[in-house]
């Protein structure tokens, strides 16, 4: 796989820098550079159904209010989603639609701002860009190919995501030999499409889609070795906010895992998670700047302490 370049990036003190082939970024009129920078994506949901807010955000100015208070709180990116991936009834594309574009074109005021959006729809990705949405975050992996085009005829980035299962059908239990190792490969086939249909590298993002068909032991074995996922070249974004295996993991339900989301988030920043979808923003921005402080890629905001 040509995509492929080594995990073993050390630097003498101890930090994992990943070897990205391309780490800045033009996004929203901003510079990302992912060799020095975690980047916040908060999640707004215009779902009645989502396993996190429960519709909390479904109406339009609820889901308007979260996205301007994710960026008053300190996040970069909103990523605004109209259908869940969880096995369900199909939403029609008109639906979706009607639920994204309008707080698109309200967020898109906020100057400075990324907005992704969560779909696999290609008409809903079309009509979104238009609408001024920079990213398009396919939980799919361009399983449809004409996402791939979609993107390709636009400036939009694309987070391309590894999941065996469809979206909104049941899927088996799943089974791998090598979770890691089998994602990368996953990842790395569907780099090639978006490559294959135009899409440069510059514009490509990966996620190895923790708990998309995939257990508790495999989403911590992911975690683990977070660091092999920075093979493939490309920013890795981190979207382990309020999982399952979270809650296996500590035994919490729903609205009580945020220490076990950012422990898991600063696990994956230490091995090259350049990306981390959150729910709880102010408490996400609080551990991403610190992570990134701790790895020397900002100064502390003020130095007093035994300083005199």
């Amino acid at each position: 796989m040509d995509t492929a370049r080594t995990a073993t990036n050390w630097c003498s003190s101890g930090i994992f820098v990943p070897e990205l082939a391309t780490p800045r970024r033009q996004i929203a009129g901003r510079e990302f550079d992912f060799d020095r920078q975690v980047a916040v994506m908060a999640i707004v949901n215009r779902t009645p159904d989502s396993f996190y807010d429960k519709g909390r955000t479904f109406a339009l100015d609820a889901a308007i209010d979260a996205g301007r208070r994710a960026w008053e709180a300190g996040a970069d990116w909103v990523d605004i989603g109209g259908v869940k991936f969880a096995p369900g009834p199909p939403v029609p594309v008109a639906d979706e639609l009607e639920r994204i574009v309008p707080v698109v074109e309200a967020l898109r005021q906020i100057d400075g701002l990324v907005i992704s959006i969560d779909t696999f729809q290609p008409a809903v990705a079309a009509a979104s860009i238009r609408a001024g949405a920079n990213v398009i975050n396919d939980t799919t992996g361009l399983a449809d190919p004409e996402m791939a085009r979609v993107i390709a005829d636009s400036n939009a980035q694309v987070i391309i995501t590894h999941s065996l299962a469809e979206a909104r059908r049941p899927y088996p239990k799943p089974i791998y030999h090598d979770v890691v190792a089998e994602v990368v490969a996953h990842l790395g086939e569907r780099v090639q499409r978006a490559r294959a249909a135009g899409i440069p590298d510059d514009r490509i993002i990966v996620d190895p889609g923790h708990d998309l068909n995939k257990n508790t032991l495999h989403s911590l074995e992911l975690t683990r070795r977070f660091a092999e996922l920075t093979r493939l070249g490309f920013p890795v974004l981190a979207a382990v906010s309020n999982k399952d295996f979270i809650g296996e993991s500590l035994d919490r339900a729903q609205g009580d895992r945020l220490e076990g989301s950012l422990a898991a988030a600063v696990i994956c920043m230490m091995n090259g998670a350049r990306i981390v979808r959150m729910h709880d923003v102010e408490a996400a921005v609080a551990a991403v700047r610190m992570t990134e402080t701790v790895l020397g890629f900002r100064e502390p905001a003020y130095l007093r302490h035994n300083r005199e």
